[in-house]
């Protein structure tokens, strides 16, 4: 059981060195917990983009359920 524990142990570090050398190795390295204000400025920036395609695709269903019905019934085409 021992021997097995070993072994796993040694495939865990291998995984870890590659990871290291690979081509994502180095962005690892640099990378850093963001402060407070960059991640705020991230939750912002992303919530504010999640609210711009939320309100498109909310244009676009009114415009698909209320108003192409009315320009329909205007021209009699229903």
């Amino acid at each position: 059981m021992l021997e097995k524990a070993w072994e796993i142990q040694k495939r865990i570090e291998a995984r870890r060195e590659r990871i290291g050398k690979g081509k994502y190795g180095r962005v690892l390295k640099m990378a850093r917990k963001p402060t407070s204000e960059e991640y705020w400025k991230t939750a912002k920036i992303t919530g504010a983009g999640i609210l711009l395609i939320g309100g498109i695709g909310f244009a676009i269903f009114l415009i698909a359920t209320q108003v192409a019905p009315w320009i329909a019934k205007s021209l009699g085409l229903i």
